[in-house]
């Protein structure tokens, strides 16, 4: 049943000048039925690569599983972390060998230089400052568009990415049910945790 479940879902991706953040809501849906609450939508893929899915479960899963297990073997072979960028183009030779329903972002921390990276079902892949992807997405670059500076601080961007989210999930019937948000900083990669998410709701 999962790998029929679309996730007609909202995500957001903000490179700052110390890091990158990415947030989502937690709704999966099927059709018009609200099949998951607390569907995982970002994924850690090493401590200074991270991703955000949108799309088929089924296909989400196996990509996510398939990136984190090329990404090991890169590490073995080499001795040495893999680029995002690298990450970004093994995804998306990945999906050109068998396209699946499901858009990526995916972003992370070379040293002390953040990249974002969004790829599309059939491969394509563009880097970029800020990305959101799926339904809710249009609603969510309102705030994006509005808000985005060259200089913004993680803490800064976290809070624009919850608002991003937050607009979207208001108006799009297939977002909602909470949020997700995570940062990768020079410190590696944080998952925050629903009391700070709370806590900056109830600021913003």
């Amino acid at each position: 049943m999962d790998d029929k479940i679309l996730e007609g879902t909202t995500t957001v991706g903000i490179t700052c000048k110390n890091g990158v953040v990415f947030a989502s809501e937690r709704r999966a849906s099927m059709g018009n039925l609200v099949a998951h609450k607390v569907a995982e939508k970002i994924f850690k893929i090493d401590d200074h690569i991270v991703t955000t899915i949108a799309g088929s479960v089924g296909d989400a899963q196996s990509l996510m599983k398939v990136i984190e297990a090329e990404v090991s073997l890169y590490q073995m072979r080499n001795n040495d972390n893999i680029s995002v960028k690298a990450a970004a183009s093994l995804t998306a030779n990945i999906l050109r060998s068998g396209p699946m329903y499901v858009q990526t972002l995916l972003g992370g921390m070379d040293g002390d230089e953040p990249s974002l990276y969004s790829l599309d079902p059939a491969g394509g892949m563009i880097k970029d400052t800020y990305i959101s992807t799926g339904s809710g997405s249009i609603v969510a670059y309102g705030v994006l568009e509005d808000r985005y500076t060259d200089e913004l601080t993680t803490d800064e961007g976290i809070e624009i990415a919850i608002r991003a989210i937050r607009a979207a999930a208001e108006r799009d019937t297939y977002s909602g049910n909470g949020y997700l948000v995570a940062k990768v900083d020079e410190n590696g990669f944080e998952m925050l945790d629903n009391e700070k998410i709370d806590d900056i709701l109830k600021k913003i």
